[in-house]
């Protein structure tokens, strides 16, 4: 049996192939992280019109780890992201969830599927609903919305709702329209749509972006609490919050991996002062 692909764009459909031609859907209990890593990338390139997003980047993450990723404007932080999540097919390289889940050849809601969030930097929520049906919603989303919220949870769909709410500090919230929530809590919000989801690995582009001081740290705590439940890969521009989250930083600079280390370690480094810390 060969992969499902799309006539026009020849883009598989949630197939894992080998080079023999044989294909098996994937799913999430095909995960085998026993060697440690949970991703790993391997000499990644990506082109757009001649000009280099990825340059032979090579990267892991190990299970339960909060790695923070930084870098300059352009050093392509998001093209890394979108490649992890099979919105970009790299022109070279491998990326692996795993041992064995091969990401180049999987789509988008396929590797959403098996246990990988994103987070984008603008919070995304159902803001005519409310903060409880937007995270009853996220625990459905093999259902239409109006579908999802005709049907009746069931007892442990409705614990995990509540587990959820506290675990995001929105307990009081929960019959309010996410709509009323500020920037900070519907960025919370989303994070527990993907929680939701139970994902392995959680992708959040700069989630403390216009936060106040007060919900950066609640923020902060928020992910440490998820560290070792979950792996995360933060990207983030404020310095601080990378502090008070990070044990190991990845500095990305045209494309490739500039620096890697504690906070300290890749701030004292003249290559990561020189390309973006600056003096």
């Amino acid at each position: 049996m060969s992969p499902r692909t799309d006539a026009a764009t020849g883009e598989d459909f949630g197939w894992e192939g080998e080079a023999t031609g044989l294909a098996r859907p994937v799913d999430a209990s095909q995960l085998d992280t026993r060697h440690g890593d949970i991703l790993y990338l391997d000499d990644i390139t990506v082109s757009f019109d001649g000009f280099r997003a990825l340059n032979k980047l090579t990267l892991d993450i190990a299970v339960g780890e909060l790695r923070c990723i930084i870098g300059p404007n352009g050093a392509g932080k998001t093209t890394m992201m979108d490649v992890i999540t099979g919105k970009t097919r790299p022109d070279a390289g491998t990326a692996f969830f795993g041992q064995t889940i091969d990401l180049t050849r999987l789509n988008e809601p396929t590797i959403a599927q098996i246990g990988i969030g994103r987070k984008f930097q603008k919070p995304t929520v159902f803001e005519a609903m409310t903060v409880a049906e937007n995270l009853e919603i996220a625990l459905k989303t093999d259902k239409s919305v109006w579908a999802s919220l005709r049907a009746r949870l069931s007892g442990q769909q409705r614990d995990r709702i509540d587990e959820l709410l506290g675990l995001i500090r929105l307990g009081e919230q929960r019959q309010r329209e996410a709509g009323l929530l500020s920037h900070g809590q519907k960025q919370w919000l989303e994070i527990g749509m993907l929680l939701a989801q139970e994902p392995k690995l959680l992708l959040l582009d700069e989630p403390v972006a216009g936060m106040t001081d007060a919900e950066t740290e609640k923020t902060a705590e928020l992910l440490l609490t998820l560290k070792g439940k979950h792996s995360l890969m933060v990207v983030e521009h404020d310095m601080a919050f990378v502090g008070a989250i990070a044990e190991k930083v990845t500095v990305l600079a045209e494309g490739s991996v500039l620096a890697e280390g504690s906070l300290a370690q890749v701030q004292a480094d003249e290559r990561v002062i020189e390309v973006y810390l600056g003096r």
